[in-house]
């Protein structure tokens, strides 16, 4: 394909990209965006002061994404949720134009990498929103296209790009600070089991042996029938030893299914790794970045959050796709595969069946893998046929037929959002939140002698509205693993699934109101309860008044 027809394909490729980034952006915010701007206000109101201004129990936080909480905070401050929605759409899209750019980078092919992207993309659009995770995800995804550009080029100025990404994920999201080392694993394996096989190690060995054997009985004099057969054993050794080699040497210029590519550049990575990894503490919240995944891991938070599930392959459609790409290419196609690539997915496949939440990773990450086999499967059989395709797209029949699909995919996408809000009233207590803060103002409830239940799930919304609240999203801050002694989470699950009496539990914390939902189990309980007087209902929640609250109460 000649330059100036790449040219115009990457034009057309970039503004469709630009496009679907755009429309499949959610206009509606999740919870966790509700938190970050509140944290976002207050460390710059307070800096970080580790200690939660949030939750009326009173706990220790350690601020995991507080650069990324103070820039959404600003950025609130600006332009309001229109800002935050503008700013998650940008994002978005920039998401979209890197992975494209990547994927041009490793599979060399134009077309395959604007297809493969729109792709990712769809496939991706349930994590897209306004969290830190939708940051790194480009800074993952960045940290490929840098790693890429130096084995190919070795240009030092990308291993200083890999030191400021290490260092701004310690920032911006310290939970997944491991993920940026476990992505250079794939290189580091394939670099030191070539190294390895290249040492021939063990025929080297059983060499020098043989060889030591002969000089020892040489000094002593004696046993020269020994010596002959010790010479004779060592000339097959070698011719065994140089037989080998050269059979090495065929199975690596013509593999049968995983290929070795030698990157000599990866010993670079390893000393970088090493800086990058020092990189977590140019941080103001200590060792977060090194130890919070691992507090994380030894709770019992992720088993009550469904993103931290293991994977459920029948109901995720997403993995399900990648998987039968995948499989398809490996098994039924003579397609090669390099080590690096096969040890990046089989990873990133553990991963995602052990959480949920690693999908994302799978398909922005392990996408690369399986683009690049797929343009080597086509290349082989079909070396022409992108090229004429790619001709076909930037004409004027091909750009009018692209940009109309374009436009009616979009507008299909994007219906549904124009008169969407924010904020979904079905999903937050807006309207209660409201009434709650009315009733301060005309001093019937007191939040500062007020103790709230209140569900996971909105939490986050009731102290973005400066009520404070019994749990909210934030799961690792109410866990034993991140504030000694803390059940909140645990007794949280106990008292919404009831698995426990509610009343034990409310007297426990001396709760003197509940906000559930309506159609909650726990209201079928407490609307019939003679103790919780009812203060609001609406459709969609309810709040109670506990009429008696023990002094012996805890």
């Amino acid at each position: 394909m000649d330059e100036k027809t790449k040219i115009k394909f990457n034009v057309l490729a970039i503004i469709c990209i630009l496009v679907f980034s755009f429309v499949i952006t959610p206009k509606t915010l999740q919870n966790d965006t509700f938190y970050t701007i509140s944290i976002g206000e207050h460390i710059v109101e307070n800096g970080i002061d580790r200690e939660d201004p949030f939750a009326w129990t009173e706990l220790k936080y350690t601020y995991p994404h507080w650069l990324y909480d103070v820039a959404t905070y600003f950025v609130y401050n600006m332009g309001g949720m229109t800002g935050i929605y503008i700013t998650t759409a940008v994002l978005s899209c920039i998401l979209g134009i890197i992975i494209y750019i990547t994927q041009v980078k490793v599979n060399k092919n134009n077309l395959f990498s604007f297809a493969l992207t729109m792709l990712i993309m769809f496939l991706l659009k349930d994590f897209i929103a306004a969290r830190a995770q939708l940051v790194t995800f480009i800074l993952f995804i960045l940290e490929i296209l840098f790693v890429e550009c130096f084995l190919s080029s070795n240009k030092k100025r990308y291993l200083v790009g890999l030191v400021v990404i290490s260092a701004l994920i310690a920032n911006l999201h310290a939970a997944v600070f491991y993920v940026f080392f476990v992505l250079l694993l794939p290189y580091f394996a394939e670099y030191f089991i070539i190294k390895i096989r290249d040492s021939f190690f063990a025929h080297k060995l059983r060499i020098k042996l043989i060889k030591n054997k002969i000089e020892k009985i040489a000094k002593k004099g004696k046993n020269l029938e020994k010596i002959d057969a010790l010479q004779e054993k060592l000339a097959k050794v070698e011719a065994s030893f140089e037989k080998f080699k050269a059979n090495s040497q065929r199975r690596e210029e013509n593999p049968y299914k995983i290929k070795l590519v030698r990157r000599d550049g990866v010993k670079w990575l390893i000393l970088v790794a090493v800086i990058c990894f020092a990189s977590g503490l140019l941080t103001p919240i200590g060792d977060e970045p090194y130890t919070h995944i691992f507090k994380l891991l030894s709770g019992t938070t992720t088993q009550g959050i469904s993103e931290h599930q293991p994977l459920v392959l029948a109901s995720e459609t997403n993995a399900i796709v990648v998987l039968v790409i995948m499989l398809s290419l490996l098994i039924f196609t003579d397609t090669k595969i390099s080590l690096k690539d096969g040890f990046m997915l089989a990873g990133l496949t553990m991963l995602t069946f052990m959480t949920r939440r690693q999908i994302s990773l799978l398909l922005i990450i392990g996408g690369l893998s399986i683009s690049k086999m797929m343009c080597d499967f086509v290349n082989k059989y079909d070396k022409t046929g992108t090229d004429e395709f790619t001709h076909l797209m930037v004409s004027w029949k091909g750009k009018a037929l692209t940009v109309l699909l374009l436009g009616l995919t979009a507008f299909s996408i994007y219906k549904g959002k124009i008169n969407a809000e924010y904020i979904n009233s079905n999903q937050y207590p807006v309207e209660l939140a409201n009434f709650m803060l009315e009733e301060k103002e005309k001093g019937n409830l007191d939040f500062n002698t007020m103790k709230l239940y209140n569900d996971y799930n909105y939490g986050s919304y009731l102290l973005y509205r400066e009520i404070p609240v019994f749990i909210d999203s934030r799961a690792d801050l109410y866990s034993p693993e991140f504030n000694e002694g803390c059940k909140i989470f645990d007794d949280y699950l106990s008292i919404s699934a009831l698995s426990t009496y509610y009343e034990d539990k409310f007297k426990d914390y001396s709760i003197t109101h509940a906000m559930v939902y309506t159609n909650a189990k726990l209201n079928m309980f407490l609307r019939r309860d003679e103790n919780y007087k009812e203060l609001y209902k609406d459709k969609y929640f309810t709040l109670y008044e506990r009429l008696s609250v023990d002094k012996e109460d805890a």
